[in-house]
């Protein structure tokens, strides 16, 4: 099967002057530096230290959620959820086809089939009026996306879920701080799993954590994210048990950014406002994700469209490189992958694959100032102007 010509096109830009603004950068302070020389001089750096417990339970308190445990990535998080919920091959689980592959790796790792449904070409969300034509007796649950930080409609989520009796593992991944109705993603349902990557609106470096409901849940993730070890005695272990901590040191850093949220979190939406501001003139050549009104985005990446028939984004992206901008696509839909492409796909998921040849992701760090985010919008002004010059 012949791979898009549009992806074949797709190569990163190169960055030809000295000083960069990268697509992201980690807001790094003295309480961080503070926390981490804490594990250093106490020698506690394993995860046996006293800042896990202490991370995990600040993230269950902000995320209004009843429990949380932390562990290695965001894709570890979406493994041990599923498998807290007992997924295994032959079962099959919902994904949208426009996310980060961990989702379905994720799945893929527990030997149960994802089952791909198209995006919303507003938000670039899971398209829920297509989820239940994608469920059959084998499926067990669904896994919302909440993509660059805009919440998914939960509510119609829960409500098919409820209807066929399936779990729901809301990928959180990119989502910390933001709201659906009023309510914390990470406070819905059966497990909400979280990314703490260096690239997240608060980071441990790596690292992720899942969000849950129940005592039940919460013990069955603790052991099986520690060799499923047993209190009745040392080294014996009941279960296949995984091994996909977070360190002290981490954990570290994540206190101390989770005691920034909601700094981070005014950072982030502040310099959305810019972004709107400076590029708003643009109209429809150039226009951003949309994010529903019952919806509040941590905007963690600055998600635009090239409309067309303005030029395709590889354009934009090389002309801001130009000019020392770093800049990502959107991601390509998993259908489209190798690893898990196949003929019967095609056609299937036209607004994934319009948002992925359109889309580019702009830098979007917390540090951002009004003057770079000026300055970004300027070389995008002139990438248009150029076009409406030659033709």
């Amino acid at each position: 099967m012949e791979t898009p010509q549009w992806i074949k096109e797709i190569v990163t830009p190169h960055l030809r002057t000295k000083h960069i603004i990268p697509i992201y950068a980690p807001s790094i302070t003295d309480i961080e530096r503070t926390y981490i020389l804490q594990c250093l001089d106490t020698k506690w750096i394993s995860s046996k230290g006293p800042f896990v417990n202490k991370f995990e339970s600040s993230f269950s308190d902000y995320c209004n959620a009843p429990y949380a445990v932390s562990c290695s990535s965001g894709t570890s998080a979406l493994f041990l959820a599923l498998k807290m919920l007992n997924i295994k091959p032959n079962d099959e689980v919902i994904v949208p086809t426009f996310t980060m592959i961990s989702t379905a790796f994720a799945v893929s790792y527990n030997g149960a089939t994802p089952v791909f449904v198209d995006c919303e070409p507003e938000t670039g969300n899971i398209l829920v009026d297509q989820i239940e034509r994608h469920i059959t007796k084998r499926t067990k649950a669904i896994i919302p996306v909440h993509i660059y930080g805009c919440p998914c409609r939960m509510d119609r989520i829960y409500e098919i879920a409820k209807h066929y009796g399936i779990a729901v593992v809301e990928d959180a991944a990119e989502a910390f701080g933001s709201e659906y109705k009023n309510r914390k993603v990470g406070s819905f349902g059966d497990a909400a799993c979280f990314s703490l990557y260096v690239n997240k609106v608060i980071t441990s470096g790596e690292g992720g954590m899942i969000t849950v409901g129940s005592k039940k849940a919460y013990d069955t993730l603790k052991k099986l994210n520690n060799y499923y070890f047993t209190q009745k005695r040392h080294f014996w272990h009941q279960k296949i048990g995984y091994n996909f901590r977070m360190s002290n040191m981490q954990a570290a850093i994540g206190c101390a950014q989770i005691e920034r949220a909601e700094e981070l979190l005014r950072k982030k939406r502040l310099v959305a406002s810019y972004y709107t501001e400076t590029l708003s003139d643009l109209g429809e050549k150039f226009t951003p994700l949309q994010v529903p009104n019952v919806c509040k985005s941590n905007y963690w990446h600055i998600a635009y469209m090239v409309n067309r028939p303005f030029s395709n984004r590889m354009k934009l992206r090389h002309h801001l490189a130009r000019y020392g901008i770093e800049t990502r696509g959107f991601f390509i839909p998993l259908h489209l992958q190798p690893v898990y492409r196949k003929r019967e796909y095609i056609g299937l998921y036209p607004n994934s694959e319009e948002l992925s040849q359109s889309g580019i992701n702009l830098p979007s760090g917390p540090d951002l100032t009004r003057d770079q985010i000026e300055y970004i919008s300027s070389v995008i002004h002139k990438f248009f102007l150029n076009i409406k010059s030659n033709g």
